[in-house]
């Protein structure tokens, strides 16, 4: 049975937990709000009851000490972040993908099925990128639509736009989105 490290952050975003194995390699991030989302995603990944949580690990995780440098500005902080995640062979080539898409830029889901050779699996790649265990540092947020619109996030597109914003993504200043209805 894995037994992974719990950790909690206040963020601007609203207070996030990440959970790291004994080898600090983060295996999910996700907003407290959003908790069962982490814990059905376990589920799928490892079976029922199949993973078990800790308190904190006796220091900070490196996904911790990234991801607060991450919202204190430092935003490639979290490139260097180690992950291990439990998703199919496709999945993981899309999550590969994803950290390939640079601090300030977006891509759409047709973009990214090019990107890993699937240029018909669209929808596939959407599914994957909803999988994603670990928001941030596997940066789904980063993905938007064919038009440039806003498409669902598993934080909320709230989020979606903060980070966004956060990043300096072209479209998606703070004052641009606070001119959106």
């Amino acid at each position: 049975m894995p037994d992974f490290h719990l950790e909690r952050l206040d963020t601007p975003t609203g207070p996030m937990l990440i959970a790291s194995d004994g080898e600090d390699r983060v295996r999910a991030v996700d907003w407290e709000d959003y908790e069962h989302r982490m814990h059905a995603l376990f589920h799928r990944r490892y079976g029922a009851g199949e993973v078990r949580l800790s308190g904190p690990p006796a220091r900070p995780s490196r996904a911790r000490l990234a991801l607060e440098a991450y919202f204190a500005g430092d935003l490639s902080a979290v490139d260097a972040v180690e992950t291990a995640d439990n998703g199919t062979a496709f999945q993981r080539r899309v999550w590969r993908a994803l950290r390939d898409i640079p601090v300030g830029g977006a891509t759409t889901y047709g973009a990214l099925a090019n990107t890993i050779d699937h240029p018909k699996a669209v929808r596939a790649v959407g599914l994957a990128n909803g999988s994603n265990p670990i928001a941030i540092i596997v940066p789904c947020h980063r993905v938007i639509g064919a038009d440039a619109s806003l498409t669902g996030y598993g934080g909320g597109l709230d989020r979606k736009r903060w980070l966004l914003a956060h990043e300096g993504v072209a479209g998606f200043t703070q004052l641009e989105l606070e001119a959106r209805p």
